[in-house]
């Protein structure tokens, strides 16, 4: 049974119109309606919200929905599996290279042109997709945020609400020129690339994501080569009482702490050291795990008997010393 079905069998159950459904789920009627039709697939679970909303106006099981369309979800991926993958449009990798950085427009276009659908076309698209989303994911909730973009888009505030949910669903192999021309063009203001690092700038519009630019870089690195160590660390390496007996993870550990505006001291790694090496300090230690619980009566009244055996100790010294 699809999640077509079950939504279908419900609605008539509880006498309830797609209507009803569309405005619990905060989506346009068109689009349930596509959904119900299979004119439409159900979308992953994690990049919605809407089954979420269904189950709770539908009085499903919770996560039924989710489940049911996470199955859907794969068998059609395997059939999908069998066939080579479709190039982008024309008009979804003309609006890609023209978001581009003028400059390097023509040689990116070049690039494209000689593969059908290669590498670099599907990892610059996949990284806006990726960044576009990962900024729609995080105001999905925001009411304000949506009516911005509504306002941007001229389109009420349950038709861009529904848009962004298709967007989300959305990735290299499926995205279409709706999905460019209603998000991601307004979304990105431009990227460019350095084609011997393929490091990637992605600029943001500012009037719909707080963050300006990201960045991905691709080659590999030497991450100590980065930043030079603290000077705190140098001096603790430098004093043997302090580092002498540190193993190679303990220092790489050590090296990898970074502190924004305050300089540790030598001491600091010293004690820092001190707390790695403390069973106490992690929960899956042997020592942690045997004083969960009354760890703290048991240590009580082991450090009672300790007491009492050194003030035993104490009496029979001065017991014979008294007889001597």
């Amino acid at each position: 049974m699809d999640v077509c079905l079950v939504i279908q069998q419900r609605l008539k159950q509880l006498g309830l119109e797609q209507r009803d459904l569309a405005a619990a789920a905060q989506v346009t009627e068109s689009y349930v309606s596509q959904l119900l039709t299979r004119k439409k697939a159900p979308p992953a679970a994690n990049r919605t919200d809407i089954y979420e909303k269904m189950n709770t106006f539908l009085k499903l099981p919770k996560g039924q929905l989710a489940t049911l369309a996470e199955s859907q979800r794969r068998e059609e991926l395997k059939k999908k599996l069998a066939d080579s993958p479709a190039p982008l449009s024309r008009e979804v990798r003309e609006l890609i290279i023209l978001k581009c950085r003028s400059e390097r427009q023509r040689q990116v276009r070049e690039i494209f042109e000689k593969q059908s659908f290669g590498e670099l076309e599907r990892l610059i698209t996949q990284k806006l997709l990726d960044v576009a989303k990962r900024v729609a994911r995080e105001e999905l909730e925001n009411e304000q945020w949506l009516r911005n973009v509504a306002k941007l888009r001229h389109q009420s505030y349950e038709e861009a609400r529904t848009i962004i949910l298709e967007f989300l669903d959305t990735d290299v192999f499926t995205v279409s020129v709706g999905h460019c021309a209603s998000f991601l063009a307004p979304m990105i203001d431009s990227w460019d690339i350095d084609l011997t690092t393929f490091a990637i700038e992605i600029r943001l519009n500012r009037l719909l994501s707080s963050k300006q630019e990201v960045h991905f870089q691709f080659t590999e690195r030497d991450e100590t080569t980065l930043e030079s160590p603290e000077p705190g660390f140098q001096e603790f390496l430098g004093r043997a009482n302090l580092s002498g007996d540190a193993t190679e993870e303990e220092i790489e550990f050590l090296r990898a702490l970074r502190f924004k505006e305050r300089q540790p001291s030598a001491m600091y790694y010293y004690r820092e050291l001190q707390n790695l090496r403390d069973p106490l300090h992690f929960q899956n230690s042997p020592i942690h795990k045997r004083r969960d619980g009354d760890n703290a009566e048991k240590r009580h009244q082991v450090d009672s008997r300790k007491s009492a055996i050194r003030r035993w100790r104490k009496n029979a010294k001065r017991s014979r010393a008294k007889d001597n």
